[in-house]
């Protein structure tokens, strides 16, 4: 049984308490957080698990295993290097910190101390992806041409990071996760009407080595409400939509295949118009996935699949595409 600490219980670390005190495995030890009547509401919900406003009483304590951080991401390096010094696994949310130079010495605090720390890239852990991933990995796409995704609503508008910042590090993750690799250049533009210096809307094109690429955008100014995103390969595409209650993959049995020994412009390129089929998709609820494979790395000593390394990457990316925003869209190298 390991015992979990979560440190911030706000509108998303409340989550993460309800699924860390659901687990078989897993006991929620102690719930820390600034505000007094967030930690008076958890007391009276679940009652096993003690309170405090002091995270250095929870890094104190020699019963945590593992401290769970849901605090804003300007905390992040702060919290997480001080969980890891005291020994603790960690498990931090996304994105891991706002700085390379802080993720490096995250990762290396992990490793020195043989600690688990595992980020919080919430979509690794969806069904779909996990079905995508099967698909690119085992040639069913074909080559990998390039993907685009659309994370955009109306609001939260945030006023300690841009929408970069916010909401891309979901996509870059899942982006890097499918492609096995990390792009070498990042160019991004991005434009602020809310608020000075707060980019409210960015569209980011991530370049890699073997001439794949990706396109993100993101935004909390938009009418749409979209989690949606594509894939392009030479044997089939597929798009996978989350606002989708039940189909939420669809793969198209299309594509366009160069014509060597055409004898006219009309048959240069031809294309292939197949069916489109909706696979079933598993209704597992992703975070609780996700917090069931943290508890598991750590009692098994399994490697994680958004481990330290996974969340530099990610830090890595969104530091080229600040740079390249500050740079009116000049590419990056990552």
């Amino acid at each position: 049984m390991l015992n979990i600490a979560v440190v911030g219980a706000g509108s998303w670390g409340k989550n993460l308490v309800r699924n860390f005190a659901s687990l078989p495995h897993a006991a929620l030890y102690c719930v820390c957080d600034k505000d007094a009547e967030r930690l008076k509401a958890t007391a009276a919900a679940y009652p096993q698990a003690r309170t405090t406003s002091d995270l250095d009483d929870v890094l104190s304590d020699g019963k945590v295993d593992a401290v769970v951080i849901a605090t804003d991401a300007k905390f992040h390096y702060e919290h997480a290097g001080a969980a890891l010094r005291a020994g603790k696994h960690v498990y931090v949310e996304k994105p891991m910190c706002q700085r390379v130079d802080e993720a490096e010495k995250l990762v290396e605090s992990a490793n020195s101390g043989d600690r688990k720390l595992m980020v919080g890239h919430l979509l690794l852990y969806h069904p779909a992806v996990t079905r995508l991933k099967g698909m690119v990995d085992s040639g069913e796409l074909g080559e990998i041409y390039y993907m685009y995704t659309q994370r955009l609503n109306l609001g939260v508008v945030r006023s300690n990071e841009n929408a970069w910042w916010s909401l891309a590090p979901h996509d870059i993750s899942v982006v890097n996760f499918l492609f096995g690799d990390t792009p070498e250049r990042v160019s991004a533009q991005g434009q602020c009407y809310l608020q000075d210096g707060i980019e409210d809307v960015v569209f980011a094109t991530l370049y890699f080595g073997d001439g794949r690429m990706a396109q993100i955008h993101t935004s909390w100014l938009d009418p749409h409400k979209m989690r949606r995103m594509t894939i392009v390969g030479s044997q089939k595409m597929v798009t996978f939509d989350d606002m989708e209650a039940a189909e939420k993959v669809k793969v198209y049995d299309k594509g366009a295949t160069p014509n060597l020994s055409y004898s006219s412009y009309g048959e240069a390129i031809t294309l292939r118009q197949g069916d489109i089929y909706i696979p079933r998709i598993s209704t597992a609820e992703p975070l609780k996935l996700e917090c069931e494979h943290f508890v598991r790395c750590i009692l098994e000593d399994e490697p994680a699949t958004s481990d330290a390394e996974n969340g530099l990457n990610v830090v890595r990316v969104l530091e080229a595409g600040r740079r390249s925003i500050a740079g009116g869209g000049r590419p990056e190298e990552v």
